[in-house]
């Protein structure tokens, strides 16, 4: 029996042109643990879906479990694991925005290989970066990692005994302002991304 190659089109060309006829957004939302990372984005999926927007949001931690990565060890939280987690997530937000979809994501992954990736793959792409420095860090410590670390029972932290590379030309630059709330940035930013026509 011969065999027919079929061409099929991209998925990306297939769901923008026959489900929505255009394509999401990415809101990428990045920073350190404990910057409020996902205290924003539960803020900007929140006030979208106000909007009338389909958004989907997504958590570096959740996604970690989806992807078998909860296992506390080099393998998953060294820099390759890291790394090649950030990649998979960047996949996955493509996959999701091109059917038309907005999707928000609170991740570290500050690689600059994955922004520049992004940048370049991610339809309607919006890199926010929340910088706090690691004193403040230290001190809100909602999961006890940097606690953990300074008793010698954690390692591979990023900022810590991990290095990582800050975004060179994220979209919005928050640095640690007490005072702010979340919902007050995340309005702030939802105007951006409307003036800039991803909404």
């Amino acid at each position: 029996m011969a065999v027919v190659e079929l061409a099929f089109p991209r998925p990306s060309q297939f769901y923008a042109r026959y489900i929505n006829m255009r394509y999401g957004t990415v809101i990428w939302i990045t920073g350190l643990s404990g910057a409020g990372k996902s205290s924003l984005a539960i803020e900007v999926a929140g006030q979208l879906r106000v909007k009338g927007e389909h958004v989907v949001l997504l958590d570096g931690d959740d996604l970690r479990a989806v992807f078998g990565s909860v296992a506390g060890n080099v393998r998953n939280y060294g820099l390759e694991g890291r790394f090649s987690l950030a990649m998979q997530y960047a996949h996955l937000c493509r996959v999701i925005a091109a059917q038309g979809l907005t999707v928000v994501i609170a991740t570290i992954s500050l690689f600059k290989e994955v922004h520049a990736w992004n940048r370049e793959n991610l339809p309607g792409y919006c890199e926010i970066y929340l910088k706090v420095p690691v004193e403040e860090l230290r001190r809100r410590d909602p999961k006890g990692i940097y606690r953990r670390f300074d008793a010698g029972e954690l390692s591979n932290v990023t900022g810590l005994d991990l290095p990582f590379d800050e975004p060179e030309a994220a979209d919005w630059f928050v640095e640690c302002v007490s005072g702010r709330e979340a919902s007050e940035l995340a309005s702030e930013i939802i105007c951006q991304l409307i003036k800039r026509n991803n909404l």
